[in-house]
């Protein structure tokens, strides 16, 4: 049994066009839930071993996971700028800003 269910396009590089397939399909006598990149290329066109299966049996615990992320926990957000630290005059090497002892 094999059902694709839907596709993204991930991104294209020198001519390489890269999906994420996801989709229903059957191995060794089992059957899953399928999350792959796919590579359209001159060279190549396929699956790639980038990507996951979900066993069947664990698909809704899987769905309860994605389904508990909210649009605000994935939101880009500006990296904290790190503060430099401040200068403290608490240095005991001796010396004072003038350069003397």
């Amino acid at each position: 049994m094999e059902k694709e269910i839907g596709k993204i396009q991930k991104g294209e590089y020198q001519g390489t066009i890269t999906e994420i397939v996801v989709g229903i399909k059957e191995y060794n006598g089992k059957i899953g839930i399928d999350i792959r990149e796919f590579t359209k290329s001159e060279t190549y066109t396929g699956p790639t071993k980038k990507g996951l299966r979900i066993p069947v049996d664990k698909f809704e615990d899987f769905k309860k996971i994605i389904n508990s992320i909210n649009s605000s926990d994935i939101a880009t957000q500006e990296p904290d700028k790190q503060k430099e630290p401040q200068e403290t005059d608490n240095d005991e090497a001796g010396i004072n800003e003038q350069g003397l002892m």
